[in-house]
């Protein structure tokens, strides 16, 4: 396993990053806890979570099972612990978004049913512009000075919100984001435009989620030949991109290497990424994902990446001069 610092910060994590939503909904607990083993067997340090995650509102089912999982000893130090807040955790008008009252209450919640006493890595969900931010730095800077929180995070931000959050932290003499977990693929790579300038300017590390466009870049069409695929939105997709996906697979099978894989390397190669998540069912899809590291691509490789799936530019270039 490789390793690099969290954005701007001294934190060292894995070039991959754990992610758990499946754990619980889709994963069993027993599974959930071989491929947490696997991972540190690997040298996979980074975990992600969200309070949200399980299925049912409220109950936070995968930190439950990430908790009872710690619980068992010795693997608390030896991961760096990352969460959420944002999402809807109850009936009650306020049990949602970034007010302070939210966030002090969801933090010792998942503080419970994680079964510790810190978060390494405390993101906000999503951005939630009806909060101010001095209302926002406040709630993180407290739960930071009360030892519940190390660094603070955001995801699902726009460039502007990125920007935003960081100079309203530096007037309150805050370390502000550290880093910004964004949907970003071979497919999708619309926040080159401004999400990565920002990023990149103020030192916040990028965590993609959904590296193989659910799916679509994970040798699609090989799975739909064999009956593997069959969810609606997947096979849409690929009869709109089909000589698209074509190319990619292509290509793929050119280098000797898998498609998921190869997508996760093709992240690795992007300036400005810490860690893509990666989200496996089993121990083997672990497995599978962890050889993407692995994978390095010339310059030659990339540019044809870049001539199937076109850069979305940055601003404003990309629509100006």
């Amino acid at each position: 396993m490789e390793y690099t610092r969290l954005g701007r910060s001294g934190l060292k994590v894995s070039r991959l990053c754990l992610g758990t939503m499946n754990f619980g909904a889709v994963a069993d607990e027993k599974e959930s806890f071989k491929i947490m083993d696997r991972s540190l067997d690997e040298g996979l340090n980074f975990f992600d979570t969200a309070n949200v995650y399980g299925g049912k509102m409220g109950e936070g089912i995968t930190e439950k099972i990430i908790g009872r999982w710690l619980e068992q000893g010795g693997k608390r130090d030896k991961i760096v612990l990352a969460t959420k807040v944002y999402g809807q955790m109850g009936a009650g008008i306020n049990d949602k978004y970034l007010s302070a009252y939210h966030i002090r209450k969801a933090c010792g919640d998942s503080l419970r049913r994680l079964k510790t006493d810190h978060i390494d890595l405390y993101q906000m969900h999503h951005v939630h512009r009806d909060t101010p931010w001095d209302e926002i730095w406040q709630a993180m800077e407290q739960l930071i000075q009360d030892g519940k929180i190390t660094y603070v995070g955001s995801s699902n931000f726009a460039g502007w919100d990125i920007a935003t959050a960081c100079e309203e932290a530096k007037r309150r003499n805050l370390l502000g984001l550290v880093s910004e977990q964004s949907k970003y693929n071979l497919f999708n790579r619309k926040i080159e435009r401004e999400v990565i300038p920002a990023c990149k300017y103020y030192g916040v590390g990028i965590i993609p989620w959904s590296p193989l466009e659910g799916g679509l870049l994970g040798g699609v069409l090989k799975d739909v030949k064999e009956g593997r695929r069959s969810a609606d939105e997947i096979v849409n997709k690929l009869k709109i991109n089909h000589e698209q996906i074509k190319k990619w697979e292509k290509f793929c099978n050119g280098i000797g290497e898998e498609p998921a894989n190869v997508a996760l390397a093709w992240l690795l190669h992007q300036p400005g990424v810490t860690a893509p998540i990666i989200g496996p069912r089993t121990v083997q899809q672990l497995e599978t994902s962890i050889q993407s590291v692995q994978i390095k691509l010339d310059k030659n490789s990339l540019d044809t990446l870049d001539s199937i799936f076109p850069p979305a530019g940055e601003a404003p270039q990309y629509y100006a001069w």
